[in-house]
């Protein structure tokens, strides 16, 4: 098959590395890639969102496969460009897509599918928003509606933490259109890990699960990022549990979707919360979660290519999908500055001699080449640095062995990615 993967991060150079070893590949483009995925396929310089662009150069050099790797080309339509076109798509329609898109159409889904989730209400003037929240009080979560690259959620522990991002978001315009209007709900109390599974219709196949640590700082403080890293499987969310929860969270809501007449075909990720009354759900995105992805993908034994061509199908691939038992621990290298005004163009040394560690794996996120061509920082997660090994502890220990071979002037990690797990 001849493959168009779309995306330039993490995720992408991780699901480029793992598509690549498909005896069924013949071809991988990666639009527009970055330097890491240009080891696995050929870069092309269009951007993920230009979906006129990547339907055209699709079409152009007989495509057979359209995989998408961020949420944003999804949520403006490049799976319905390409069935126009005739090109098929491994991801979820435009209609589909509002499951990421917007946080009130999910909130919605999850009413009337019966799904536990946080009580909510959503507000389009920032007066009345904060009103609510003097009336509800702390901590409670501010998520802007729309499209944030995961930085439009505030888990406030005060009121004037959650006023100053109502403000931020509703007036201040620090999200755009996104945070024109918001979510407020109310705060769940749990561990938080992320539930992956192949849809098709009314039909969802596990994939597995992984935990994501979002907080920009150790023990999990200060503000929300995309991601500084991630573990996988999770402790205590084992496969009985995951089963469980699909059928509790993911399920029922693909039967709403199919009523509605907005199935849903691609990769669901569950955000969940594991509380005391059982798993609730955060929120859904309609792809690979990121850093997730690259903690699950380096643990898969079978073959991703056909399970992504069948979703591209509107069926569910009928071989298992099969992952190591060893554990993944994944540490995100940012940028200083991360996640407000990351600091870029410093010159990054060690990504190799970190390649050459035992069971390390770098997967490049926001990096590009100077003119010189030595690799550079280009984007506020910069590197995630994963290692599998038989036990989380010396998943863990290899990943910050990885982790201390990098260097350039103003990089940052959390240094606690899998005590949790521990």
């Amino acid at each position: 098959m001849r493959v168009l993967l779309v995306g330039s991060g993490g995720r992408e150079h991780a699901l480029a590395e793992t598509l690549a070893k498909s005896p069924a590949l013949s071809a991988l483009f990666i639009a527009p890639g970055n330097p890491g995925t240009a080891r696995c396929g050929v870069n092309v310089p269009i951007g993920a969102q230009d979906v006129a662009a990547l339907v055209t150069f699709a079409r152009e050099q007989k495509i057979d496969l359209v995989v998408p790797g961020p949420e944003a080309p999804l949520v403006a339509g490049l799976a319905d460009a390409c069935a126009q076109a005739g090109l098929p798509c491994a991801g979820p329609t435009q209609a589909a897509a509002q499951l990421e898109g917007s946080k009130t159409f999910t909130k919605e889904i999850c009413d009337a599918a019966g799904i536990p989730t946080a009580a909510w209400e959503r507000f389009t003037d920032a007066a009345s928003a904060i009103a609510y929240v003097r009336r509800k009080g702390a901590p409670i979560v501010v998520k802007a509606d729309g499209l944030a690259a995961g930085k439009g959620v505030v888990v406030a522990a005060s009121v004037p933490e959650a006023e100053a991002a109502i403000t931020d978001m509703m007036t201040g315009g620090a999200l755009g259109d996104a945070g024109r209007s918001v979510v407020i709900e109310d705060c769940l109390v749990g561990e938080e890990v992320s539930l992956f599974a192949f849809c098709a219709g009314e039909t969802a196949c596990l994939i597995g699960a992984a935990q994501d640590h979002k907080r920009i700082g150790d023990g999990d403080t200060g503000p929300n990022t995309g991601g500084m890293g991630a573990v996988s499987p999770p402790k205590g969310f084992g496969r009985a549990e995951q089963e469980a929860a699909l059928d509790l969270l993911v399920r029922p809501m693909l039967r709403e979707m199919a009523r509605r007449g907005t199935p849903f075909r691609g990769v669901i990720f569950a955000g969940l919360m594991l509380t005391d009354k059982g798993p609730s759900l955060i929120e859904y995105n309609v792809r690979f979660g990121d850093p997730e992805a690259e903690a699950l993908l380096p643990r898969l034994t079978s073959d991703l290519l056909p399970a992504l061509k069948a979703l591209a199908e509107d069926r569910l691939d009928t071989a298992p999908i099969t992952f190591s038992n060893q554990a993944s621990v994944c540490v995100v290298m940012a940028a200083r500055g991360y996640p407000s005004a990351p600091e870029k163009g410093a010159v990054i040394h060690g990504v190799d001699t970190a390649n050459a560690l035992d069971g390390v794996r770098v997967f490049q996120a926001g990096t590009t080449q100077n003119m010189a061509g030595e690799l550079v920082v280009s984007g506020g997660r910069v590197l995630a640095v994963c290692a599998l090994a038989d036990t989380v502890q010396e998943a863990q220990k290899r990943a910050y062995a990885g982790v201390k071979a990098i260097t350039w002037d103003g990089a940052v990690w959390r240094t606690d990615i899998g005590n949790r797990a521990l």
